[in-house]
C-alpha cells in the first residue's frame, strides 16, 4: 500500500514524500556492453527497439558504435533472455549494477532518517522539492544584504520556477553568471549542487577578499530546479523519471513528458532527438513549445549582453562539456573554451583525484541539436558549459548521499575556475591587493574548519 500525506503550502500542493515508488525495478540490472561490429551494434538497437533493454548510455540507439562503450538497463523480465542472446553472439558485457532496486532502496534509507529542519538545512542530503522551495524562502531571509528571490515563470503543472538572485550592491555595471539545474528528473545531484553553490558563494566568497570581488561586478543566477515537475515525479513516482511532465497524444497512444533540453532553438529536432513523444528524447512540438525552456530563454534573451557565462549541471558522465551538439563546427572561442575547461578539470582533479573529460558534445558524446548550451552559444553568450558530474556508470543516475560533499567540493573548485577566467577577462584590473590575498588564506583555513561538520 502506498500512502501520500497532502501538505498546503503558500507555493501549492505537493505530496510529502514516504519514499513508496509506484515504479519498481526488483531484480533489474545494468550492463557494460562493448559492441565488437556492426553485428553487434544492429542487435542492440534491435533489443532497444523491441523494448528489450533502456538505453542508458548513449542516449539513443543511432549513437551506438563499434568499440564504444553502452550502459543499458535490462528488466528483470527479459535478462535471461537478453544475456543468452549476448552470450550467443560474443558480445561482452559485464554487470555494473546488480540490482536497481536495492541502490534505489538504499538511496531511500538514508532519505528517511532525518526530519527536514529549514534552519539546519543538510548540504550532503537529497532533498525532494517542497523541501527547496523551503531552502530558498530561508536563504532569502538569512541574507537580505545579498540574496532576493524571483519568480522566472510557471511549469506545465502550474508550479512555480523561483530562482536566488545574488548581488551585491554596487555603484559599478553589473554583469551576469547563470546556473541551471535539474533539467532531467532523475540526475538529483545537480539540484544538490546547486544548493551548495549558493551556500559557498554566500559564506566563503564573502568571507574570502579574493573571490568577495567578484561581486563587485557579477550578480549570480541561480535555478536549482529547471524540469520542476519532472524532479517532483522523480521523488513520488519513478526515480529513475528523466523528461518534464507535459501530456501529449500520439496515436491514441498518451504520453507524458519533453525531454527539455532537447527543446531550445539550435537546430532544434534537427539531429539527436526523436519526433516520438513516448520516447526519452523527444523534443517537443516546436522549439520552446515547453513553459520551462520558455522561461528560461526568455529571460536569457531579456538580458543579451550582460549574461558573460551560462553553466548547465547535469550528471553523470563526468565531463565539461561545450558547444556544439548539432554540428562538428566549433564555436570561434572553441580553444580558449578548451583551455579554461581543461584548467577547470585539473583543479576538480585536485579535490579528490576524480577525472573529467573536456571537450565539445559532438566530441565527447553525440549529435544532439535543441540543448541548452548550443543554444546560449548562438544567442551570443561567449562562455557556455555542461557538466556532467559523477560518477562513470557505477551508480549512475542514483549516485549515493555519501558522494555528495566530494562531488560538490570538486565541481565548486571547477566552476570557481570557470568564473576567475571569465571575470579576469572582462574585469582585468581589479585583482585583490597582496592584504588581501594574505587575508583569504587565513578565511579559507578558517572555513575549511567550519564547515567539516
Amino acid at each position: 500500500m502506498k500512502w501520500w500525506v497532502i501538505y498546503i503550502s503558500i507555493f501549492g500542493i505537493f505530496p510529502v514524500i514516504t519514499h513508496s515508488f509506484q515504479a519498481q525495478y526488483n531484480g533489474d540490472q545494468v550492463l557494460h556492453l562493448i559492441p565488437a561490429d556492426s553485428e553487434h551494434v544492429e542487435f542492440l538497437k534491435q533489443l532497444v527497439e523491441d523494448e528489450q533493454i533502456d538505453l542508458w548510455r548513449p542516449e539513443f540507439p543511432e549513437r551506438i558504435q563499434p568499440q564504444d562503450e553502452v550502459h543499458a538497463r535490462i528488466p528483470a523480465s527479459a535478462l535471461d533472455t537478453v544475456k543468452g542472446e549476448l552470450k550467443a553472439r560474443a558480445l561482452q558485457y559485464s554487470i555494473l549494477t546488480e540490482n536497481i532496486q536495492e541502490l534505489l532502496d538504499n538511496q531511500i534509507q538514508n532519505e528517511d532518517k532525518q526530519p527536514f529542519n529549514t534552519r539546519a538545512h543538510s548540504y550532503i542530503k537529497y532533498h525532494p522539492m517542497e523541501e527547496i522551495y523551503h531552502w530558498m524562502e530561508h536563504m532569502k531571509e538569512n541574507y537580505k544584504e545579498l540574496v532576493t528571490q524571483h519568480l522566472l515563470g510557471m511549469t506545465y503543472q502550474k508550479r512555480p520556477m523561483y530562482y536566488l538572485k545574488i548581488s551585491r550592491k554596487s555603484d559599478k555595471p553589473k554583469k551576469i553568471i547563470w546556473m541551471d539545474c535539474g533539467i532531467h528528473a532523475r540526475e538529483w545531484i545537480a539540484p544538490a549542487f546547486c544548493q551548495w553553490f549558493v551556500r559557498e558563494v554566500l559564506e566563503a566568497y564573502t568571507a574570502d577578499p579574493q573571490r568577495e570581488r567578484f561581486l563587485q561586478h557579477i550578480d549570480f543566477y541561480i535555478l536549482p530546479v529547471l524540469n520542476v515537475d519532472g524532479y517532483i515525479n522523480s521523488w513520488t513516482t519513478d526515480r529513475l523519471w528523466r523528461k518534464s511532465m507535459s501530456l501529449c497524444d500520439l496515436d491514441n497512444s498518451t504520453c507524458f513528458g519533453t525531454d527539455l533540453n532537447r527543446n531550445f532553438e539550435a537546430k532544434w529536432c534537427s539531429i539527436g532527438g526523436s519526433r516520438n513523444c513516448c520516447s526519452i528524447t523527444y523534443c517537443g512540438s516546436a522549439p520552446e513549445s515547453e513553459p520551462e525552456t520558455i522561461a528560461v530563454a526568455s529571460f536569457l534573451r531579456k538580458h543579451l549582453g550582460d549574461v558573460l557565462c551560462y553553466l548547465a549541471i547535469h550528471s553523470y558522465g563526468q565531463m565539461i562539456l561545450m558547444p556544439y551538439g548539432y554540428t562538428n563546427t566549433t564555436a570561434s572561442n572553441h580553444e580558449e573554451m578548451v583551455n579554461v575547461g581543461q584548467k577547470a578539470a585539473d583543479a576538480l582533479y585536485q579535490k579528490h583525484g576524480t577525472r573529467f573529460k573536456v571537450g565539445s558534445t559532438v566530441e565527447l558524446l553525440y549529435y544532439a541539436a535543441g540543448t541548452s548550451i548550443d543554444w546560449a552559444a548562438d544567442l551570443g553568450i561567449d562562455f557556455s558549459f555542461l557538466f556532467e558530474l559523477r560518477d562513470n556508470g557505477t551508480h549512475h543516475f542514483i549516485l549515493p548521499e555519501d558522494q555528495i560533499q566530494p562531488t560538490c567540493e570538486e565541481t565548486m573548485a571547477a566552476v570557481t575556475t570557470i568564473i576567475e577566467h571569465v571575470y579576469d577577462k572582462h574585469f582585468p584590473n581589479t585583482a585583490p591587493t597582496i592584504v588581501a590575498l594574505w587575508f583569504s588564506v587565513l578565511a579559507s583555513s578558517f572555513l575549511s574548519v567550519y564547515f567539516v561538520k
